[in-house]
């Protein structure tokens, strides 16, 4: 018999949407059923996209090649730990991927979307995520939960028209994939959010 592909979940939102959250609670829903799963997360993942997310996140570079570090991480992550869980039949999850460039270096930075979409089809021209959770909240909840955390990184610090643009375009790549977008309404409660997850899992274990 074929091994079946494992699910590919990932998860995005503007900094201080609260995804981060809810993916604990989405792996251990997960592993309950007995599926074998890894949690990961973008940029980062493996040893080389651990150290380009330290540079990513904290060092000034020109635009362009901070859109290339994180397709570098990318590549990386998939050849090393995405892939090869899926191939064996496991559920991958990841917090951020390929939609957060969209969001962050094409809407909040202005990169061109095309030279985006150029790079996705180099780095994962036959694998999109099954599913894709975006948890969404208005910029003033998201900037007060990030004002009452920890020292922020350079795009936590980042002016309130960076996060309305990454937003719009979050919105914008859910209305073009809505087979795979689930948008969450984060401004709810953490039950009220885990209730609908819940749900919504049900279906992808169903499927």
């Amino acid at each position: 018999m074929t091994q079946q592909r494992g699910k590919f979940i990932t998860f995005e939102g503007i900094d201080g949407a609260g995804k981060s959250t809810h993916i604990a609670f989405v792996s251990a829903y997960i592993a309950q059923r007995g599926i074998e799963l890894l949690s990961s997360r973008e940029p980062g993942g493996t040893p080389l996209g651990e150290k380009l997310r330290d540079l990513v996140l904290h060092e000034t570079m020109h635009l362009e090649t901070e859109a290339l570090l994180m397709f570098a991480s990318r590549r990386e992550h998939l050849a090393q730990v995405i892939e090869p869980a899926l191939q064996r039949g496991a559920w991958a999850l990841s917090d951020r991927f390929t939609d957060a460039s969209f969001a962050y270096q094409g809407g909040g930075r202005g990169l061109a979307l095309a030279k985006l979409d150029a790079l996705e089809q180099w780095v994962h021209p036959h694998l999109q995520p099954d599913v894709t959770f975006l948890f969404d909240v208005p910029l003033e909840v998201a900037r007060a939960r990030l004002d009452a955390t920890r020292e922020l990184d350079k795009f936590e610090q980042e002016k309130a028209d960076f996060f309305a643009a990454a937003r719009n375009e979050y919105l914008r790549r859910a209305a073009q994939f809505p087979q795979r977008f689930r948008i969450i309404d984060s401004t709810r409660s953490i039950a009220e959010i885990q209730a609908e997850l819940a749900s919504l899992l049900d279906t992808v274990l169903a499927a």
